[in-house]
């Protein structure tokens, strides 16, 4: 679901493909999640640009879990990488978590790079945390 072209709203907004957008998308592709190998706009973790007719962008993203280590850091990045864009005006960021991120919004070149690493291992993203936990006694058979 890494969709950068939902339906605009509002005739101002620049058409989906335009000079702009690519060098966002370019500029978006050099932030990279430091524990996967792979940018943020090929994770899928972007929903959303939105660029309107002052050249203000608003990007819509969401992290691989909300417990991310780097929870603060990916979007102040992602919102300095477009900001430095030539051509932008100003930048927002906003995370959701709505549609939750899954594996499978990952580009294929992405599972392919991930899968020649050796590093793409879909379970590994949403695997239910195991708590071991013993409180002073021992499991019993019934």
């Amino acid at each position: 679901m890494s969709s950068d072209s939902p339906p605009k709203t509002g005739a101002a907004a620049l058409p989906e493909s335009s000079p702009l957008r690519e060098r966002i998308i370019d500029a978006i592709r050099t932030v990279r999640d430091p524990e996967i190998p792979v940018n943020l706009y090929e994770l899928g973790l972007i929903y959303d640009i939105q660029i309107d007719e002052r050249s203000s962008v608003q990007i819509t993203m969401t992290l691989t879990t909300p417990n991310c280590p780097v929870a603060e850091l990916l979007p102040q990045q992602v919102e300095q990488a477009v900001a430095a864009v030539d051509g932008v005006s100003g930048t927002a960021v906003e995370i959701v978590w709505e549609p939750e991120w899954t594996p499978d919004m990952m580009s294929e070149a992405a599972k392919l790079d991930l899968d020649f690493t050796g590093k793409f291992d879909p379970r590994k993203f949403h695997q239910p945390s195991k708590t071991n936990l013993t409180i002073g006694r021992k499991p019993t058979d019934r």
